[in-house]
């Protein structure tokens, strides 16, 4: 049996922050936002102790997924920074940085937290990815796997001698139920193939963006899931707009369907709104684009 254990060490329910150990190695897998990165730090102090956090693994450039970065690394300043090659582009452009810093300012006012840290210049990936790369930490074989969809950045990680996925948002939010939330952003076309990319790992579990390690039953059906879900969210959206309805009208389409419940709680609203409008807008312009 495959010895790894995983531990959510988020703040809050909408940071995206797992940790992951095997043997002597241990790696963070996203790091949440900026507000909540010395808490997340502390989390993992408590376990680790004395021992080392050999590295940061991010998924993407978001603010809810990387902004944390600089503050762990300031409690653990050996860990290694990997993230694909366009991610260390965007950490490098001031627009970027600033968008991240409004966002996390804006949801840390709503959280009651008025004063922290501005680490955004900070940003950095030591390791910059690309796909199929493999590298190794400490004890774990990784293999970088280019996942676009949700955003042009977006990898995700494979441990082949685990059968253990560290998934991307590209393939979809599990909702702790029989749901996956799709979030695509950059295109249909690239999250579908994104997906069937990962049916053709060899998976036993997987760890999903902002919930933590799924079953192996819930394994094994939740690509099947995240293919569903991508293509009725389509479709839905389609038809709306065919039929003379607004983005409005579509945005309370996704509403209805899937903010709710564990994904109401750990998706800022601000974001969800921004995300799914800028989804709607993808979704109109290829629909167009196609007749």
């Amino acid at each position: 049996m495959n010895n790894f254990k995983v531990t959510d060490v988020r703040a809050l329910p909408g940071d995206a922050a797992f940790l992951i150990e095997y043997k002597n190695t241990a790696v963070l897998y996203d790091t949440g936002f900026a507000f909540t990165g010395y808490k997340v730090s502390d989390n993992i102090k408590k376990i680790l102790g004395e021992r080392n956090l050999d590295a940061i693994l991010l998924t993407h450039s978001h603010y809810d997924h990387a902004a944390g970065a600089p503050y762990i690394l300031k409690r653990f300043p050996k860990a290694t920074v990997y993230a694909g090659e366009y991610a260390e582009k965007i950490f490098k452009k001031n627009s970027a940085k600033a968008l991240m810093r409004e966002m996390d300012r804006k949801f840390a006012n709503k959280c009651g937290v008025k004063e922290y840290d501005d680490l955004f210049d900070q940003l950095k990936v030591d390791i910059a990815l690309k796909d199929g790369d493999r590298f190794t930490v400490g004890d774990l074989n990784i293999s970088a796997i280019h996942l676009p969809g949700h955003t042009r950045c977006s990898f995700g990680y494979y441990i082949e001698e685990l059968g253990l996925l560290l998934s991307s948002e590209t393939l979809g939010v599990y909702d702790g139920k029989e749901g996956v939330v799709p979030s695509i952003l950059i295109g249909t076309d690239a999250a579908f193939d994104s997906i069937k990319k990962a049916k053709k790992l060899s998976v036993k579990q997987m760890v999903i963006p902002h919930y933590g390690l799924i079953s192996e039953d819930t394994t094994k059906i939740f690509l099947s899931l995240s293919e569903k879900s991508a293509k009725e969210t389509y479709e839905g959206i389609v038809d709306i707009i065919k039929n003379g309805g607004s983005k409005a009208d579509a945005l309370q389409f996704f509403k209805d369907k899937y903010y709710h419940g564990y994904i109401k709680e750990i998706y800022p609203v601000d974001a969800m709104e921004l995300n799914t409008g800028i989804m709607i807008d993808l979704i109109i312009k290829e629909k167009n684009a196609i007749g």
